[in-house]
C-alpha cells in the first residue's frame, strides 16, 4: 500500500493485473528451466553409470539402476510436454493458466527427484561436492518454491477447472 501524506496523487491504474501476467509468464518460463535441469540430471547420470564399473560391469547395467532410470525418463519426457505446452500457451494467450499450473505443478518434484536420484547415483565418485550435481539439486530445490510450491499450484489448478478435492 502507498499513502500519500499532503502530496497530491491521484491513481493510474490497478497493477494486480500486469503482477499476475507477469508472475504467471515466470512460472511458465521456470518449467523450462526445471526440464533443463532435469534433463541433465538424467543425461549425466545415465553417462556416469555407463561409465562407472562394478564387478568389473558397468553400473548402468544393473536391472534395479535401469528401472529407476526408467522410471525418471518417462517423468523427464511427461515434463517437457507439460513445460512446452505451458510455453505455447504463453505464446499464444491460450489457455495460459491451466496449462502454466499444471506444468508447475509437474515441473518441481520431478526436478528434484532427478536432481537427487542423480547426487544418490554419482555416490560413487565418493565426494559428490566435487562435482556440479550438487549445485543442480540447489537449483532444482530453489526453483521448487520459487513461484509456490507444486501443492498450491494443484489446488491452484482444482479452482481453474472447477474441481474441488474431497
Amino acid at each position: 500500500r502507498v499513502a500519500f501524506d499532503a502530496a497530491p496523487g491521484r491513481r493510474v491504474g490497478d497493477a494486480e493485473p500486469a503482477v499476475r501476467r507477469a508472475l504467471r509468464a515466470g512460472a511458465g518460463l521456470l518449467a523450462s528451466e526445471q526440464l533443463g535441469v532435469a534433463e541433465w540430471a538424467l543425461t549425466e547420470t545415465v553417462r556416469y553409470l555407463k561409465d562407472r564399473k562394478q564387478f568389473n560391469r558397468p553400473v548402468g547395467g544393473f536391472q534395479a539402476l535401469k528401472h529407476r532410470l526408467a522410471q525418471l525418463w518417462l517423468e523427464v519426457v511427461h515434463l517437457r510436454a507439460a513445460a512446452r505446452a505451458a510455453a505455447d500457451a504463453l505464446a499464444t494467450g491460450e489457455d495460459m493458466d491451466v496449462s502454466v499450473t499444471v506444468a508447475q505443478a509437474y515441473a518441481a518434484p520431478v526436478a528434484v527427484r532427478a536432481a537427487e536420484e542423480a547426487l544418490q547415483l554419482h555416490a560413487g565418485i565418493g565426494m559428490t561436492w566435487e562435482h556440479p550435481v550438487h549445485l543442480r539439486l540447489k537449483r532444482a530445490k530453489a526453483d521448487s518454491i520459487a513461484y509456490g510450491t507444486a501443492g498450491a499450484h494443484r489446488e491452484a489448478l482444482t479452482d481453474l477447472v472447477h474441481l474441488r478435492a474431497p
